[in-house]
């Protein structure tokens, strides 16, 4: 991949899970990442799975960036530690300025949030409105049915194979990073609908 991955947005569970590996996996990928020098870009949560991360790097030396709508803000769940942190309006800007600060997207277990944060950048890179490495840190096959069902999608001819190749999927954190810095992504040509979606969506995100 040309361009050098500087800082990686990463999903993950408000919760820590119901094993002890979730956390040390977001403990080793977060000491990665200081090791690397890579910005840890997510939500800003001082809670679960997030503030593990952003814990093992304030703790290390690491740069981490936190992004929050000032509705959750209010209700206490903001890191106060975050390198930095900007406060934004809606879920939606939310997720376009973790777009605007990262490299490269990998999503951690967790639960619907993430889900929605995983497809919506997804749905981004299908639509050539970002050209980023997206991937799934599958700790204990936590994806394995998630990769299971998006293959039915392809079987069925609703998803491109070629979309489906882009996600990458592993559950050793290194293998996952070096992945990510060599991500070369498969195109595919759309054709016009494609491209109408594409003007359709990049209307929606500036109105959002």
């Amino acid at each position: 991949m040309s361009k050098t991955i500087k800082s990686i947005c990463v999903f993950c569970g408000s919760s820590s899970g119901s094993n002890q590996e979730y956390t040390l996996k977001a403990i080793e990928l977060g000491r990665l990442f200081v090791e690397n020098e890579i910005t840890l870009v997510y939500g800003g949560s001082n809670v679960g799975l997030m503030r593990v991360i952003a814990d093992t790097m304030l703790g290390a030396g690491g740069k981490v960036i936190g992004v929050m709508p000032h509705n959750l803000i209010e209700r206490e769940v903001a890191h106060k530690g975050n390198t930095e942190f900007h406060v934004v309006e809606t879920m939606a800007e939310r997720k376009a300025v973790m777009d605007q600060l990262s490299d490269a997207f990998i999503a951690m277990p967790g639960g619907i949030g993430t889900l929605d944060e995983l497809f919506e950048v997804m749905s981004w890179n299908q639509l050539d409105l970002i050209t980023k490495p997206v991937a799934l840190f599958n700790v204990l096959g936590y994806w394995d049915q998630l990769l299971a069902f998006l293959d039915h999608s392809v079987d069925q001819r609703f998803v491109k194979p070629e979309h489906r190749i882009n996600l990458i999927s592993e559950s050793n954190e290194k293998v996952l990073l070096d992945k990510i810095t060599n991500y070369v992504p498969i195109k595919v040509d759309g054709g016009k609908w494609i491209k109408e979606l594409k003007k359709q969506t990049s209307l929606n995100r500036k109105i959002s």
